[in-house]
């Protein structure tokens, strides 16, 4: 029987880059799991998520994602790059220091892009995606050059401040308020208490934090360089390939970010037939403002 109530323990496992520290949570011979967080988030978005995955025989895994918490680069002179690619490259090298033939796959924001990206590259190796968000891969090409609507690029307000050194300057220097206060625009009818905000906010005080934060938004629009190692994912990524693993697509109804839900938008993206389902009342922090809905559809897309 899981207890749930136990705290799990800090772990770390290193790969070619990184110590990611994760936390885990089952048996060890359950389904594995792993569940990916978004910025600027941690692993405490899961924690409403990851016990009853645990009780219901999964072996549930959670990493600090590069840039967080107690995840460190084991080399001081690596670029701290934070590209589409390095993130979905990260979760399967996670995978293969864990010795994980296979897992299912679920998350949100920068999490969830990992995770898509990942299904593309070895699909072989994902038994099963949830997706909050849908078809999280980024397009350069488009990014840099067709503007969105005016609506949604005021709600991206911070990918322009992150562009300029003062924006660099301003997270370095207020990056919990900046983040507490994209929980509240990026979420605007959950109301989470200090408490809840201050267990994760140490892990935005990880040295690569800025850095990395920084690398993620300027690259996509191709104003910082890419890591040239990544170079053939990237180009794999820029053609949008369909993903093919069994996925189910959540939206949250309210999510300040995505103003779009973008319902059958990505449809031919994904295997013919893939549920998606937007949660009402809901905003960008799924896991942590419903996670019964996260649950629900990590257990259905495993049946």
């Amino acid at each position: 029987m899981y207890d749930s109530s136990a705290m799990p323990d800090l772990l770390t496992v290193r790969t070619r880059a990184l110590a990611i520290a994760y936390e885990a949570h089952g048996r060890p011979d359950g389904i594995p799991v792993v569940l990916l967080h978004g910025f600027p988030d941690d692993v405490r978005a899961f924690d409403g998520v990851a016990p009853p995955l645990a009780a219901a025989g999964c072996r549930v895994l959670v990493p600090y994602l590069r840039g967080y918490g107690p995840t460190r680069f084991l080399d001081a002179g690596e670029p701290r790059m934070a590209q589409q690619g390095a993130l979905g490259q990260d979760v399967l090298d996670f995978m293969d220091a864990l010795g994980l033939a296979s897992a299912a796959l679920a998350g949100y924001d920068w999490g969830g892009r990992g995770a898509c990206i990942a299904a593309i590259l070895a699909p072989e190796r994902v038994r099963a995606l949830v997706t909050i968000g849908g078809y999280n891969v980024q397009n350069p090409e488009a990014a840099g050059k067709t503007p969105a609507s005016v609506a949604q690029e005021r709600a991206y307000w911070y990918h322009w401040y992150f562009h300029t050194e003062r924006g660099r300057a301003g997270l370095e220097r207020n990056r919990r308020e900046l983040s507490k206060l994209l929980w509240r625009e990026w979420s605007p009818t959950w109301k989470f208490d200090d408490a809840e905000f201050d267990r994760t906010a140490p892990s935005f005080d990880n040295p690569d934090f800025v850095p990395i934060v920084i690398h993620s938004y300027r690259v996509r629009y191709g104003n910082a360089p890419s890591d040239p190692r990544l170079e053939s994912i990237e180009r794999r990524l820029a053609s949008r390939p369909p993903i093919t693993v069994p996925s189910i697509i959540l939206h949250g109804g309210d999510d300040g970010v995505s103003l779009s839900r973008g319902v059958g938008r990505d449809a031919a993206l994904f295997p013919p037939g893939t549920e998606e389902r937007v949660i009402p009342g809901v905003g960008h922090f799924m896991p942590r403002e419903n996670p019964p809905a996260v649950v629900d559809a990590v257990r259905k897309v495993l049946r």
